[in-house]
């Protein structure tokens, strides 16, 4: 038998670590080439890592809720002498590779406070370091206060085996009372626990549009009437294109006139980088939190297959089945914050871009048609953008447009060009 070693290879986006969520096989279990054999969560998604050999599984580097370097011993492989070295389609990860890595590199945990300091250095309350998401589930679930916990793991860390601990001998219940009150609230403190790094990535671009862009917004009620009755037509199969298709690409229509919407101002602040093209980033809302898969050249796109791509990176997004490279690259992106029960909102500028569209719910209100009120479907649209880079009325021009081509969508195709007239001497 031959031991090959597997090390954490490159996410990609430069990222050069990653968190070790969950452990998929465990050792003495058979892989094959390109069987998943752990989840890992880097600054923008879950990733499944496939094995690149085949074999047995003769070791685990790493615990759950650990934090391993790319390049970093993941997992060794027990392979049959004569069996040649295999690889995997490499298809799920960037820069997916093999290094062959003799003995075990498993890299030391230091527990870690607030803004990343170490544990000890961190202000009271006690940031409490647990190795597993699982712990910190059980903990919650069963009223354990971790920082009551005399910690058994290495380093001070909480395992699973102390909370059990806890809840079975009663100290469960008793903990809330003996907790110290919080001097802000005067309430007991449950528990505090660390951003995962999933939130500090997205805390940190946030904080970081907020204080370097200056937005602004603008807002319209449309009739979204016809389109809502209309796009039911055009069901194929049952499915029609979502309402959310049409405005994606009514959207990317009106972007191919103001491509500096599309842009991203330059690393110094001095300039805009505009595109051929739109990358359509879309927010979608996840059991981990927000997160903006990307439609690649989606102005070359048809409703269709922007309803498609929608479609298509919601689910697997909801799954944490999206690799890095789905999650990044957007140069404009669209809000659905209607389809969390809300109709309007103010959004947060996915920086390094320079504007966002949200869309509201689509509710049906008294709207005044010819003289008459009449029950219509209305929605919400808003547009939040950099003031360095346009105007409103460039924003008002933009949203309007959107806004005029989703109460009368029969008008986009009246007022469309004709298609370009073929080569002389060809066809």
């Amino acid at each position: 038998m031959t031991a090959r070693v597997f090390t954490l290879p490159d996410l990609g986006e430069g990222l050069t670590d990653a968190e070790l969520v969950r452990w998929l096989v465990a050792r003495g279990d058979t892989v094959a080439v390109d069987q998943p054999i752990a989840e890992v969560e880097t600054a923008k998604s879950v990733v499944e890592v496939p094995s690149p050999f085949a074999g047995v599984v003769a070791a685990l580097h790493g615990d759950e809720g650990e934090t391993i370097a790319v390049g970093a011993p993941l997992l060794e492989v027990e392979e049959a002498s004569e069996a040649v070295a295999a690889t995997g389609s490499g298809a799920v990860l960037v820069g997916y590779g093999t290094t062959d890595v003799t003995g075990s590199a498993r890299r030391a945990r230091v527990p870690v406070g607030s803004g990343g300091r170490p544990a000890a250095e961190a202000a009271v309350p006690r940031i409490v370091p647990v190795s597993s998401p699982v712990v910190r589930s059980l903990a919650r679930t069963h009223g354990v206060d971790l920082a009551a916990l005399r910690p058994s793991g290495e380093g001070g860390v909480v395992t699973r085996a102390d909370v059990e601990a806890a809840f079975a001998t009663g100290t469960a219940s008793e903990t809330a009372s003996v907790r110290n009150s919080d001097a802000r609230t005067g309430l007991p403190l449950r528990a505090t626990e660390p951003f995962s790094r999933f939130r500090r990535t997205v805390a940190e671009t946030m904080s970081r549009s907020r204080s370097e862009i200056p937005e602004a917004t603008v807002w319209v009620d449309v009739d979204a009437t016809d389109l809502w009755n209309g796009r039911r037509r055009l069901a194929v199969d049952g499915r029609a294109p979502s309402l959310l298709s049409f405005i994606a690409r009514f959207a990317l229509t009106a972007l191919a006139r103001r491509p500096e919407l599309a842009g991203r101002v330059t690393a110094d602040g001095a300039g805009l980088e505009t595109f051929e093209g739109v990358n359509l980033g879309i927010a979608v809302d996840t059991p981990r939190g927000l997160v903006v898969p990307v439609i690649r050249r989606a102005d070359a796109l048809s409703v269709r297959q922007v309803d498609a791509e929608l479609d298509r990176l919601a689910r697997a997004a909801r799954e944490g089945a999206l690799p890095p490279g789905e999650l990044s690259g957007s140069t404009f992106t669209i809000n659905n914050y209607g389809s969390l029960g809300v109709d309007g909102s103010a959004a947060i500028i996915n920086h390094p871009e320079v504007a966002i569209l949200g869309v509201g719910r689509v509710l049906e209100r008294p709207w005044v048609v010819e003289g008459a009120i009449v029950p219509r479907r209305i929605a919400q649209l808003s547009l939040v953008f950099d003031h360095r880079v346009t105007d409103g009325g460039v924003a008002a021009g933009f949203l309007r447009e959107i806004a005029d081509a989703v109460e009368s969508p029969l008008g986009v195709v009246a007022d469309a060009p004709p298609p370009a007239s073929p080569t002389p001497g060809i066809g």
